[in-house]
């Protein structure tokens, strides 16, 4: 008989830097009381082995430059259709204006993300990607789902390869390995019926890796999904990563159910009401186990979990704070109450109050400033509109919209 497997047995696999399996990750997915302590414990003695005591974080500003979109995700609530009345969509030039107002408050990255709108060219995309790298050359361009490529693709009829290749040529700089929810078309069939299926979003995020276009990882959680579905979740980006070693990071993210169509109308038989405080701990502490050694970076997602809960989750195998966002509308939109813009400042605060010290990086991971135990001055936190305040103004509508 060969020796029992138990959650001890796997830690110690851990902690001794061996991969552990897709049924290790779906057993300590499982944790529960004195087994949930002690696998936090050995994440965060692996994350400090690994990576250090200092946690990161990036100055950027999201532009979700429409939230018209063609699908209709059983998650989201940021959408609208094309004849909405709180339909929108920012022109080529409103989106460099709010780069530039970024960078005047010190962002080094943009993270441009949007529905699927209907009407526009193909080129779009490359044509807001060379707009804003003529605007501001030393900005990085963290832009478009694999989603949002294959639909540029789709438009221009050309393979998601080439289309990455003239992304790039046109200053793309990183891909946010976004649209992955759970790596699993059953899953996806019922959360998103009809979104980008698993073989396409792996193909896409391949490409961009051989092109050496750097992507992060993501994994949706909190809904459907079982233990299977995430340490199966966890494996495939692990094997994709020692293939091409593209990633630059993983972000668990909470599923926000408060105005999610699925949760909300009852769309979807069994849905969760997102996950509780021990599942999310226990999900940055098994993703930072069976990532180990391959994916370095764990960033916490404060505007899903909330600044006190994201500082806990330091503990718990993280060492990133994510970005200040600046304009967070999607989590927002569904029913997420932390806010759309986190000051270097506070984000520091919470830094430090969870015993760790702060360094800002770049979306690639270099450190650009480390901070001591305090700011020498206070700054003035600069204010930016939010997702309502965007959907009610008239200024942007989308039936105004004029595509060449």
């Amino acid at each position: 008989m060969g020796a029992v497997v138990n959650i001890d047995v796997i830690l110690d696999r851990a902690l001794a830097g061996l991969e552990l399996s897709a049924a290790d990750a779906e057993l300590l997915f499982t944790a529960q009381g004195s087994d949930l302590q002690r696998l936090l414990e050995t994440a965060d003695h692996i994350r400090r082995e690994r990576v250090g005591d200092h946690v990161t974080y990036v100055v950027n500003r999201n532009i979700n430059f429409t939230n018209v979109c063609v699908k209709r995700c059983g998650f989201c609530a940021f959408s609208r259709g094309h004849r909405a009345e709180e339909g929108y969509f920012f022109p080529i030039e409103e989106v460099v204006r709010r780069a530039q107002e970024a960078a005047g408050h010190g962002a080094t990255e943009v993270c441009v993300q949007a529905g699927l709108a209907p009407r526009i060219p193909g080129s779009f995309y490359i044509d807001l990607c060379r707009a804003l790298k003529t605007a501001l050359p030393s900005i990085h361009l963290h832009a478009f789902s694999p989603e949002e490529v294959l639909y540029g693709a789709t438009l221009s009829e050309c393979t998601p390869e080439d289309y990455l290749a003239r992304l790039k040529d046109a200053g793309l700089g990183s891909l946010p390995g976004t649209a992955a929810e759970i790596l699993d078309d059953q899953v996806r069939d019922t959360i998103s019926p009809g979104r980008i299926t698993t073989a396409d979003w792996i193909r896409i995020i391949r490409a961009a890796h051989r092109l050496g276009i750097p992507t992060s990882s993501t994994m949706m959680f909190g809904h459907i999904e079982t233990p299977r579905h995430l340490a199966s979740h966890l494996v495939l980006l692990r094997d994709i990563q020692n293939e091409t070693g593209g990633f630059t990071e993983f972000v668990p993210l909470s599923f926000i159910h408060q105005q999610a169509p699925m949760y909300a109308r009852s769309l979807v038989p069994g849905v969760r009401p997102g996950p509780s405080q021990d599942e999310v701990m226990r999900v940055y502490a098994v993703s930072r186990l069976v990532l180990q050694g391959v994916i370095a970076n764990v960033q916490v997602s404060w505007v899903k979990q909330g600044p006190s809960l994201a500082a806990q989750c330091l503990a718990a195998g993280a060492n990133d704070f994510g970005g200040t966002l600046m304009n967070e509308s999607i989590s927002t939109a569904a029913g997420a109450d932390h806010g759309h813009f986190l000051a270097p400042q506070d984000m520091r605060r919470w830094i430090r109050a969870a015993g760790r010290m702060p360094a800002e990086r770049s979306t690639t991971y270099r450190i650009l400033r480390m901070f001591g135990e305090s700011d020498e001055m206070p700054e003035a936190a600069p204010m930016f509109e939010s997702y309502r305040q965007i959907t009610q103004s008239s200024e942007f509508r989308f039936r105004a919209a004029a595509f060449s």
